[in-house]
């Protein structure tokens, strides 16, 4: 009994130390990338009143756009970590290249959504000054966007192959020029020009075209090998392109509809005043504090938990699990507090200051929420992810549409209606969002039980399907 107590302890504390070991570089990488964020979000407060109320719908309408993107092509993480599992290195070396090849096809698509993309802030009814400075930054959004969609793909190696302190480090040396970048593009500084919201997206572009560079120069010869042999392969390839996105556009349009529908959310509270908008606006910018590096620990989960399953070891990933969650809570605890006692220091950079005193007490106010969405998205996020890693993204999609459009925004959207005018409203529109967050969460963890118990794995099953019962040009994929 003893033996068993200790083993089973002794395991605890090697799944934590993995757990830590391939998560912190990405949560790092994360806080890299929310310290870009909030330079960004910070430069445009202080920048200008217009900036300010401008900065969230614009920055929300482009993000669900990328996280479309980059959603589907992440799933080539799955594929690599299940590849890596296995212990398969041409394998590993081939789902990377295919990721990258989808990559390029989903940026083009970006790109060419760009005029569309501009006409977005017409439909908020906003202030048309606010119109334009919203239509100023999304038109260079997808420019940025569809470099973010390539590095995804770049990144998914390195990642799926537990190699996390590579994108750590391309990705903190993008986002310390970006920080430059943006803040001297915002206002001005030295010899380059003031461009205010324009600024703020050029800083991002650069940013990503740093890291994109990075990511080329650390990608062995083999990678390219397994990118020029594929190209040489168009009807194998095509086939193999179709079910990598088959399997990654459910994880996309989910991080999609969740990006979209806090983008209605953002829009909803205009409904509640400008006030609430503003305040609003400086709330979002601490809430990334909280999920952002959370975002990275469910990265380290999918990458491991995909491997695991990739070993056919599935009695890991519960043990992934609760280490993953242990580590979440504890930082969304240190996070909740100082947003529940000293929500005032925590908004000062974002130019609460220079807000009237009704709009600062409401977000300070708003502020004292958050932990409970940050908590709520912790388990989601770690939900799907795991999901993802065995090829059940579809399910996190459908219930997001669920939580997020069936339940979540019509119940935003009558409260907006009933208080409509009434900013102090807004901490309940976080209530209601934590909520159904959380409910996601859930039924994500009863899917996992059942894919635990049943040894579910519908990325590696679909292979050995195919390899049986395919046609031989279906054949040709699997041993591309």
């Amino acid at each position: 009994m003893h033996l068993t107590e200790t083993s089973s302890s002794t395991g605890r504390f090697v799944e934590l130390r993995n757990v830590l070991r391939v998560s912190t570089p990405l949560m790092l990488g994360m806080g890299g990338n929310l310290a870009l964020i909030l330079v960004d979000r910070i430069s445009l407060a202080n920048y200008s009143v217009e900036t300010l109320q401008a900065s969230g719908p614009a920055v929300f309408t482009a993000t669900t756009l990328i996280v479309l993107a980059t959603g589907t092509v992440g799933i080539s993480r799955s594929f690599v970590a299940q590849a890596h599992g296995r212990g398969d290195v041409k394998a590993t070396h081939r789902e990377a290249a295919l990721g990258t090849i989808l990559a390029l096809i989903i940026a083009v698509v970006v790109l060419m959504i760009t005029p569309l993309l501009v006409m977005a802030p017409k439909l908020s009814g906003q202030p048309p000054a606010i119109e334009q400075l919203e239509s100023q930054y999304l038109a260079l959004s997808t420019t940025f966007g569809a470099v973010m969609t390539l590095n995804m793909a770049l990144a998914s190696y390195f990642n799926g192959t537990q190699r996390t302190r590579v994108p750590m480090g391309v990705a903190l040396t993008g986002q310390a020029v970006g920080i430059v970048a943006t803040v001297s593009l915002v206002f001005g500084y030295g010899p380059l020009p003031e461009l205010g919201m324009r600024g703020a997206a050029i800083g991002t572009l650069i940013a990503v075209t740093v890291m994109f560079a990075g990511y080329l120069s650390f990608l062995p010869a083999s990678f390219y090998h397994s990118f020029a042999r594929l190209l040489r392969r168009p009807v194998a390839l095509g086939a193999a392109l179709g079910l990598r996105f088959r399997k990654g556009i459910p994880s996309g349009a989910s991080l999609g509809l969740e990006e979209l529908g806090q983008t209605a959310f953002v829009w909803l509270a205009a409904i509640l005043g400008l006030a609430a908008l503003g305040a609003n606006n400086v709330a979002l910018s601490i809430n990334y504090a909280a999920v952002i590096p959370l975002i990275g620990l469910g990265y380290g989960c999918s990458i491991l938990s995909a491997g695991a399953v990739g070993a056919d070891d599935f009695s890991r990933v519960w043990r992934i699990i609760r280490s993953t969650l242990l580590i979440a809570l504890t930082y969304v605890s240190i996070i909740g507090f100082f947003q529940v006692a000293t929500p005032h220091l925590l908004l000062a950079p974002f130019g609460i200051g220079s807000l009237d005193s009704a709009t600062a007490d409401m977000a300070a106010a708003t502020s004292r929420f958050l932990w409970a969405y940050a908590a709520a998205f912790a388990f989601s996020m770690i939900g799907s992810a795991v999901l993802e890693s065995v090829g059940l993204a579809r399910f996190a999609f459908r219930t997001r549409i669920i939580s997020m459009w069936l339940i979540c925004i019509p119940a935003i959207g009558l409260l907006v209606w009933l208080q409509a005018g009434n900013g102090r409203a807004l901490p309940w529109m976080w209530v209601i969002f934590a909520a159904c967050e959380g409910a996601m969460g859930l039924a994500c963890f009863i899917r996992i039980g059942r894919v635990v118990k049943r040894h579910e794995n519908y990325l590696q099953n679909h292979h050995a399907s195919t390899d049986s019962a395919a046609s031989s040009s279906e054949s040709e994929t699997v041993v591309l």
